[in-house]
Order: C-alpha cells, then sequence, then structure tokens
C-alpha cells in the first residue's frame, strides 16, 4: 500500500459522507415539499402548534416552487409545479452522485 493508496481512502470516505448528506437532504426536502402539498389540500384547524409549523412548510417549499410555476401554467385548479419540483431534485441527485462518483 503506498502513498496514494493511502490517500484515495480518506477521499472515499468524505465522497460517501458527502453523497449520505445530499440524499438525506433531499429526502427530507421531499417530504416537506409533500407536506406542503397535502396541507394545500387539507384545511387545518387553527392551533398556535400548526399555525408555526405549517408557516415554516411555507416559507421552505414556497420559494422552490415559484421558480417552477414561473415555467409552467396553471392548469385550471391543478397547479403542476410539485410534479416537476419533485422530478428536478431527483435529476439533481443522481448528477450530483453521479459527479462525486467520477470525482474520486
Amino acid at each position: 500500500m503506498g502513498f496514494a493508496a493511502s490517500l484515495a481512502l480518506p477521499l472515499g470516505d468524505v465522497v460517501s459522507s458527502i453523497e449520505t448528506f445530499v440524499y438525506v437532504f433531499i429526502v427530507l426536502y421531499g417530504i416537506v415539499l409533500f407536506a406542503y402539498i397535502l396541507m394545500s389540500w387539507v384545511r387545518l384547524p387553527y392551533s398556535l402548534t400548526l399555525d408555526r409549523i405549517q408557516h415554516f412548510v411555507h416559507d421552505v417549499s414556497e420559494p422552490y416552487l415559484r421558480q417552477f410555476r414561473r415555467i409552467l401554467p396553471m392548469a385550471g385548479p391543478i397547479d403542476f409545479s410539485p410534479f416537476l419540483a419533485f422530478i428536478t431534485l431527483g435529476l439533481v441527485y443522481k448528477l450530483l452522485v453521479w459527479s462525486l462518483d467520477h470525482f474520486h
């Protein structure tokens, strides 16, 4: 085991950690987007805790979804921007994992 082999192990660990972080971030963001969609369909009863959660989910999701609403017009009462948002999240994840795999 030479010098180059000893450097490859920590770099592989770093890349694996970055891939895990990106995966967890995208999954959690997808859950927040899904919660935003569900909360837009259902009228929740007023509660201070639910109101704070709803505002948090709105504040986190709306800027990302707004980018897709500029591209896709509303089709009547149906908003297709979350579908494009989920597809884009998946593509970004695949692109990042692919680039990280080719990095090391």
